[in-house]
């Protein structure tokens, strides 16, 4: 059946204007003023802004973890990202050494199968690099349509790979026309820090952030563009926290260096304090990396303002308090890391940003989707509103004001770390591919209606010495 979305602000990375969308057959097939589309099911947006559905390019749905596995699965953790105005995660799949790069694309696709309430692709990390996983990238490409890979610096002994690993990686990448993307932290580092913290007997959750300052998360930050640009290859920073590795994002593409960088919700609203909390409380906030001392907000914001970092990532990874988190009690490094963020990704984005001056409205687009879909091979089947494109579409009440809490996530886990936070602006109704998934606050989608994603490779342009990558459209 035709919808038509009537009476609402369309807004793009680029643009504000009113005008009804119509939409058939999954795609938006016209935009214009005081369309007459008779037969057509009418949703009014008035008083409501129409967007782009969010893309959140990272999430841990289902992911084993310290002897565990995160809560929220393909099924509650996508349901959760419509309600908060999400129509596609790229959720990140993990590989063993000396096994097939296909073994780990496999299980990801058996948990996601039939699932899935909204589109979603893979990511793939990449734990060591010879002739055979050489040999595989490419069929990894063209076959499954994955062309972003991840490379971990830090959790030694488990996923951390060395700097050769790295750099060979962002080779083929460059080769290939894939995007490598890192957890910056020195991992080494930690090591000797985590061992010298509980030598002492320093056990409790604040030392998670302790042993993981900004200075490791700098340094690593800054190695990796540095080997980004030896290899005149593509580089996306993950959950960027604290100023040191904004400087050097910063400095890397003042180079010229096609580096990118990504924050998270939970560094703009939330800080270290938390994870002070007693009775173990703290452990709610153990991530990595960890929350920062509350003047990095500013610097994050100030990054995202004007470019220096352009995306919004959840790094949805959640677990439950009672069950869970508590497995380190005693012990901080035995503490799941991760937490529930998928849902509130865009509010607190919107809230904290727009509301209060300190993006605007089509950064905030941008911010939230646009530049995810640039970056990871969607776009403009995803991450816009024009004709032909996929009607993943938001209508957004930017007035109406909540409180965030776990009493009425939508999210699997017992706690939320943002509880309490009052937000202002919410989705309303969620279209994926033109299906409801999300009427009026209420879930009306059905499982595996998400769709499989094969993404497009990279691309990017040459641009003046000094000068910002931006990539070609």
């Amino acid at each position: 059946m035709k919808k038509v979305i009537k009476n609402g602000t369309i807004v793009t990375a680029t643009d504000t204007y009113q005008a009804d969308v119509l939409i058939e057959n999954g795609k938006i097939s016209c935009i214009g003023q005081n369309l007459a589309v008779g037969g057509a099911e009418v949703i009014d947006a008035k008083g409501r802004y129409i967007f782009p559905g969010g893309i959140d390019p990272h999430t841990h749905l289902e992911m084993p973890f310290g002897g565990t596995v995160s809560k929220d699965d393909f099924e509650t953790g996508t349901i959760a990202a419509a309600f908060g105005g999400t129509t596609t995660v790229i959720d990140f799949c993990l590989t063993n050494k000396g096994e097939p790069l296909k073994n780990a694309i496999q299980t990801w696709h058996a948990k996601s199968k039939d699932k899935a309430v909204i589109d979603y692709g893979f990511h793939l990390m990449i734990g060591e690099m010879n002739e055979d996983v050489l040999e595989e990238l490419p069929v990894v490409m063209d076959e499954e349509g994955i062309t972003s890979f991840k490379v971990f610096m830090a959790y030694k002994n488990v996923f951390q790979a060395d700097d050769g690993t790295l750099f060979r990686t962002l080779v083929a990448a460059k080769e290939l026309g894939g995007l490598v993307m890192v957890h910056a932290e020195n991992g080494d580092v930690i090591e000797y820090l985590i061992n010298e913290a509980l030598e002492k007997g320093n056990t409790d959750p604040i030392y998670h952030a302790l042993t993981r300052p900004p200075e490791v998360e700098g340094e690593a930050t800054g190695r990796a563009a540095q080997l980004t640009g030896l290899a005149n290859s593509q580089l996306y920073v993950v959950h960027v926290s604290c100023a040191e590795a904004v400087e050097k994002i910063t400095e890397a593409r003042r180079k010229g260096y096609d580096v990118w960088g990504e924050t998270c919700p939970q560094y703009l609203v939330l800080d270290q304090t938390y994870l002070e909390k007693p009775d173990f409380e703290g452990a709610k906030y153990v991530w990595s990396p960890p929350l920062r001392e509350k003047w990095h907000q500013d610097v994050l914001w100030n990054a995202l303002k004007n470019g220096d970092l352009q995306t919004l990532g959840s790094d949805q990874c959640s677990f439950d308090f009672n069950g869970q988190k508590d497995l380190g009690k005693g012990d901080f490094t035995k503490i799941p890391n991760g937490g529930p963020i998928i849902e509130d990704r865009v509010s607190i984005l919107f809230s904290e940003g727009v509301k209060k001056g300190r993006i605007t409205l089509n950064q905030f687009v941008d911010i939230m989707s646009t530049r995810n879909a640039k970056l990871f091979g969607l776009y403009p089947q995803k991450g816009t509103i024009a004709v032909g494109t996929d009607a993943d579409l938001v209508v957004f009440d930017p007035n109406v004001e909540r409180t965030i809490s776990a009493n009425t996530h939508h999210m699997a886990a017992d706690y939320n770390p943002f509880e309490g936070i009052q937000v202002t602006g919410e989705a309303v109704t969620v279209l994926s591919r033109g299906e409801f998934v999300i009427r009026d606050k209420q879930f009306v989608g059905t499982l595996g209606q998400g769709q499989y994603l094969k993404r497009a490779k990279y691309q990017s342009k040459p641009t003046e010495t000094g000068k910002s990558q931006e990539l070609t459209i």
